[in-house]
């Protein structure tokens, strides 16, 4: 893979499918919306420190709920290409390169550990697993993004 700028690739709106199976409860579900990631208004071009906002809206499906979620983060453009998350309160989350097409970072939450893969399988499909452990925590998380129709690159999803 060739984005040497994580930023870049990501920018636009993407079709999110995501399968959830929580391994204490036994309980699967889904979560099925959209996600964009726009520069801030106050962001130039890719210098160090540009900041965007990705936010995620859709239904989720889980045990007996069944009805709306979002999740909201903040991406800090690196010196190198990468990027910091962070939560909209400012914590940092977990940092992301994907300019050799697969990233992987780790994210501690008290004693909850969250392991994070991401895979760019083309320029318009982005693979994400999550597996997530702690003394309470024990589910992983299967992601598809696949650019919107109207935001697509040069390949066809």
């Amino acid at each position: 893979m060739d984005n040497v700028d994580t930023l870049e690739f990501l920018l636009g709106t993407w079709r999110v499918a995501r399968s959830i199976e929580d391994h204490r409860s036994g309980t699967r579900g889904s979560f099925a919306g959209t996600a964009s990631l726009a520069r801030a208004p106050s962001a130039g071009g890719f210098a160090l420190g540009t900041r965007a906002h990705y936010e995620e809206v859709g239904e989720l499906s889980f045990g007996d709920y069944v009805g709306p979620a979002r999740r909201s983060l903040e991406y800090v453009r690196l010196d190198n290409g990468a990027l910091m998350l962070h939560f909209t309160d400012g914590r940092p989350f977990v940092d992301l390169d994907l300019s050799a097409g697969a990233w992987q970072s780790t994210h501690l939450c008290a004693d909850d550990r969250y392991e994070i893969a991401t895979f760019v399988r083309s320029r318009n499909i982005i693979l994400e697993r999550w597996r997530v452990r702690g003394p309470a925590t024990e589910y992983d998380a299967a992601t598809t993004l696949r650019r919107s129709r109207h935001g697509l690159r040069t390949e066809e999803v």
